[in-house]
């Protein structure tokens, strides 16, 4: 069987996985990861749920998503983690590196001559401040709302209708969500213009975007890579140009595990009786375990 070539892309940016929640896309977001070689991945925050973390639920998928990601840096992608609020606790780890994996809270890169600001985006979020609990209440609630949402989609699939999102429905019919939105995209890109930064990019809200946003001191793109719990969307980089990448429309990432030859579904199947995260890093960074 023919093997499927991969996108070469200068930079691809994902964000709010949540890795160890219900509504994970893992399976999604591994397939598409198959199918490029990004020069540079940056993972914009909450890629692992720290928030809402049960040892009890980290499936293999999950792991396998960690996997593919560390498997990248033996060949060469740079991978820059920038911490997010569910996965605040990384934060004490600003400034690590091995190798060619960084963990950052922000990041200033120079992008074909043109400066781009990178951060997650929960700075902004007066309830990240001033009420974490209810935060995290909240986080847990849409994570139930998308437990529902995924049966309701079950039963819609059985009877051959389409599937549907609650909480995009939610998000876009309530106004102070609307305008949450709108003062967030607003707020990072005057601090941006601001800053003289020609891109501003973040996550956080799960609403995917790219657009110019202007104000009498200038202008600047705004970018959003959206999640990969409903949207299931990335940012790509490539011949100088930001485009929106989605996993609906890419008909060769949704076929990639029906492209699987024998031999590599074989290996695949091997590979994932290995249920412990630290032996898979060990194995991809090819360091030994010490004697006893």
């Amino acid at each position: 069987m023919k093997k499927q070539k991969k996108r070469k892309l200068d930079y691809v940016v994902i964000s709010d996985v949540h890795l160890g929640t219900y509504g994970c896309r893992a399976k999604e977001l591994l397939n598409y990861l198959k199918t490029i070689q990004p020069k540079v991945l940056i993972l914009n925050g909450d890629i692992i749920d720290i928030w809402q973390f049960n040892k009890r639920y980290f499936p293999k998928s999950h792991m396998n998503v960690i996997k593919h990601i560390t498997s990248l840096l033996s060949k060469g992608t740079t991978i820059y983690y920038i911490t997010g609020n569910h996965d605040e606790m990384l934060r004490k780890f600003k400034g690590f590196q091995l190798g060619n994996f960084k963990i950052l809270n922000k990041l200033v890169l120079n992008i074909d001559d043109k400066k781009a600001w990178i951060f997650h985006g929960d700075v902004f979020d007066i309830t990240m401040k001033h009420s974490k609990w209810l935060a995290k209440l909240g986080g847990k609630g849409y994570d139930f709302l998308i437990l529902i949402n995924t049966f309701i989609n079950w039963i819609s699939k059985l009877f051959g209708y389409r599937k549907l999102s609650l909480s995009k429905k939610i998000k876009n019919s309530v106004k102070s969500a609307v305008k949450f939105i709108d003062n967030f995209e607003k707020t990072a890109s005057d601090i941006a213009i601001e800053n003289e930064y020609n891109y501003v990019i973040c996550g956080h809200i799960h609403q995917p975007e790219i657009r110019e946003i202007e104000n009498q001191k200038g202008k600047t793109t705004y970018l959003n890579s959206g999640d990969w719990i409903e949207n299931l969307t990335a940012l790509e980089y490539k011949n100088r140009k930001w485009s929106l990448y989605e996993y609906t429309n890419d008909e060769i990432a949704q076929n990639t595990d029906k492209k699987l030859s024998k031999n590599e579904l074989k290996n695949a199947n091997k590979e994932e009786k290995n249920n412990f995260l630290f032996e898979e890093l060990l194995k991809e960074f090819d360091i030994q375990k010490p004697l006893k």
